[in-house]
């Protein structure tokens, strides 16, 4: 007997975590920008973090429904949101970042404490993301292995343009 979409085993055996190392990486480039323009509140960063997460979010999904799609015929309620699970670890990637920043007070970090914290979070995601992704697609250890030290390399080159930028 086939196994369908419909099962929740299955559909977890096809999760595409390769947004969540999308979303990490864009969120660590949020947190670099709003922290080259100064100082920014707390909860604005948070915001800024969770809407940028979103917005992305919907800019993939109508991507990927109304690109080659859209040519072949319309998409139907079951693929929108099939599409709009997929693409959502865009904006899970976004939340530890943001909750990083809002807890960051409680470990007695300034803002600029805060956003390192989040940004550090953010490349701990975008390593994590990625290695799942890899795990995912059966890749090997070998393999598991470059992918983290590939987005371990990206993320590095984040931290050092927010290092550049503010000097």
């Amino acid at each position: 007997m086939g196994a369908t979409v419909a099962n929740p085993a299955v559909r977890r055996t096809h999760a595409d975590y390769t947004g969540g190392v999308y979303g990490s990486m864009l969120a660590a480039s949020v947190i670099v920008g709003a922290g080259t323009l100064g100082d920014f509140p707390r909860i604005e960063l948070m915001l800024l973090l969770l809407l940028t997460g979103g917005v992305f979010w919907i800019a993939h999904v109508h991507a990927h429904l109304f690109g080659a799609r859209l040519a072949q015929r319309p998409p139907d309620r079951a693929v929108v949101l099939r599409v709009c699970r997929e693409e959502w670890t865009i904006v899970k990637a976004a939340l530890p970042p943001a909750i990083a920043v809002g807890v960051s007070p409680v470990l007695g970090l300034g803002v600029q404490g805060g956003q390192w914290f989040a940004l550090a979070v953010a490349v701990a995601g975008q390593v994590g993301w990625s290695v799942a992704a890899a795990r995912q697609a059966g890749a090997t250890r070998r393999l598991l292995v470059l992918s983290a030290l590939v987005n371990l390399v990206l993320g590095l080159v984040i931290l050092l343009s927010k290092l550049w930028l503010k000097h």
